[in-house]
């Protein structure tokens, strides 16, 4: 005769506030579900207003809460010849007019320690890559900043891994992160996503963010060449994550993704964010909340 036993995953308290003078969004426990979004790095300040006012409508629309994303250097390219960005001096003075004009919280990601206090300066969250997501000196400098801080789960990690690295913010006194899963490497060129990431990482008191968009990028083919991404598959991916209990999202969308100076292959066309969020917002509310997800029986 089989036993049965129930076993519940009890997810420690997490939480990660954002602050502008005009607008909170919080990430965590029993939080509502938010989104980081906006194109993968700063082409042109003209892109940078349009995309922001359109995703502001949206999620006031949606009532969710929204962080503005746009890298203003990509440093991971495949070549020397492949479009780096504005750079810092002029990519965050951009970022810094977003949030000027729109009241919300605006991201970018850190690739050296010469950016890091000028980008405390202009940035309300600083995002380290997933390549670097294990230099520890990088990592410490970020959150010595007292900003708030994104990582993103290198694809060469496990995600339990991601607990030393919640380890060194706290030893420099950060209380204000979020840890993102966005694939593991699974042969050449190809990235998968296990959902178990979720929850793991939760369980080292961070909350958990999924990006669809860089797990569904085909490395090896030009990301200016439609080939290079699967964007069909980012709407799966999504609600797959909320239902395993993320805390929020993260997707690059763009306008014109193929006319995009960086990862057009594999952004969301900005046309189809409002009706993908709604749904996962959909989902978030069957589940109530990450902490209801997670128990079973055996």
């Amino acid at each position: 005769m089989t036993k049965e036993r129930i076993e519940t995953v009890k997810l420690p308290t997490r939480k990660c506030v954002i602050k502008t003078d005009r607008t909170e969004v919080r990430v965590g426990s029993s939080e509502k579900l938010a989104v980081i979004a906006g194109p993968c790095v700063i082409d042109s300040e003209e892109l940078i207003m349009k995309t922001a006012r359109q995703l502001v409508d949206i999620c006031e629309r949606l009532d969710i809460g929204l962080i503005f994303k746009s890298s203003y250097e990509k440093d991971n390219r495949g070549t020397e010849k492949n479009w780096k960005g504005p750079l810092a001096e002029e990519g965050l003075k951009i970022l810094a007019k977003v949030r000027k004009e729109f009241g919300i919280p605006v991201l970018s990601d850190i690739h050296r320690h010469e950016d890091v206090n000028v980008c405390a300066e202009y940035l309300d969250v600083i995002q380290v890559p997933a390549y670097l997501c294990q230099q520890t000196s990088l990592v410490m400098a970020v959150g010595a900043t007292k900003r708030a801080v994104n990582v993103k789960k290198g694809q060469f990690l496990a995600p339990e891994n991601m607990a030393g690295i919640v380890s060194k913010l706290k030893s420099v006194g950060s209380t204000n992160y979020m840890l993102t899963e966005r694939g593991a490497c699974f042969g050449y060129n190809r990235l998968v996503a296990d959902m178990r990431s979720i929850p793991i990482m939760q369980q080292a008191g961070a909350p958990a963010v999924f990006d669809a968009t860089h797990v569904i990028r085909l490395y090896g083919i030009p990301s200016a060449d439609p080939a290079g991404g699967e964007p069909r598959f980012v709407p799966h991916l999504t609600l797959a994550a909320v239902a395993a209990g993320a805390d929020a999202l993260f997707l690059e969308t763009h306008p014109d993704p193929m006319s995009a100076g960086c990862d057009g292959a594999s952004q969301l066309n900005i046309r189809y964010f409002e009706k993908l969020v709604k749904k996962a917002i959909e989902i978030r509310k069957v589940i109530g909340s990450p902490e209801n997800v997670g128990e079973y029986t055996y």
